[in-house]
């Protein structure tokens, strides 16, 4: 594959699995308790784990049940439903540690998407393939953090964003636990109903 077909192969795939993410980043972001370098070095440990864990699933030839993966859905609303009860209250920042690790657990529960579109692209690669691949999405990572700190710092959005990002966050989160749990189908299969293929 040359190496053009190759950006645009790994970008497309980039793209369409982090759309989602960007909206997070921009709610990270707005929420004045994460530092900025707080949540880079979140995101871009979680978007290792999951190119980690696709290189993994390439290699191995795993197959993960979707249900047993839909359960780390419970991890955002549990940090969703944390930072809810914690909205009247005026929050230093947090411990760098812990903060990191928020940042990017919800980058990796949020990433199944990610996971199901980068295993067969590692899968059918080469090494040489395989390390410019690696290279776009470390690029990438570090332009959708770019991406999403521009739009709060936008002049017409930032000022909404930056008042009520931190607000939206909580909600944004349990939300995104909630679709995780239903489309993978651990919603339908606590109820006794056969999970709706996606």
């Amino acid at each position: 594959m040359n190496f053009l077909s190759l950006a645009l192969l790994s970008t497309g795939a980039f793209v369409s699995t982090n759309i989602d993410d960007l909206f997070l980043l921009v709610g990270f972001f707005s929420d004045r308790s994460f530092s900025r370098g707080l949540i880079f070095a979140g995101q871009i440990l979680g978007m290792a784990i999951i190119v980690a864990i696709s290189l993994a699933a390439a290699s191995a030839a795993l197959a993960i049940s979707p249900q047993r993966v839909g359960l780390l859905g419970v991890a955002p609303i549990v940090i969703g439903i944390g930072k809810l009860l914690r909205l009247g209250k005026k929050e230093e920042g947090q411990p760098t540690a812990v903060g990191i690790l928020q940042v990017a657990a919800v980058t990796v529960v949020n990433g199944g998407d990610n996971i199901a579109a980068y295993t067969p692209i590692f899968a059918t690669q080469g090494s040489r393939d395989m390390i410019a691949t690696l290279a776009i999405f470390a690029l990438l990572t570090l332009v959708w953090c770019f991406a999403a700190l521009g739009l709060v710092r936008h002049t017409a959005l930032g000022k909404p964003l930056r008042r009520y990002g931190h607000v939206l966050l909580p909600f944004i989160l349990i939300g995104l636990g909630g679709l995780i749990l239903y489309r993978s189908g651990v919603v339908n299969l606590a109820m006794g109903v056969a999970p709706r293929p996606f």
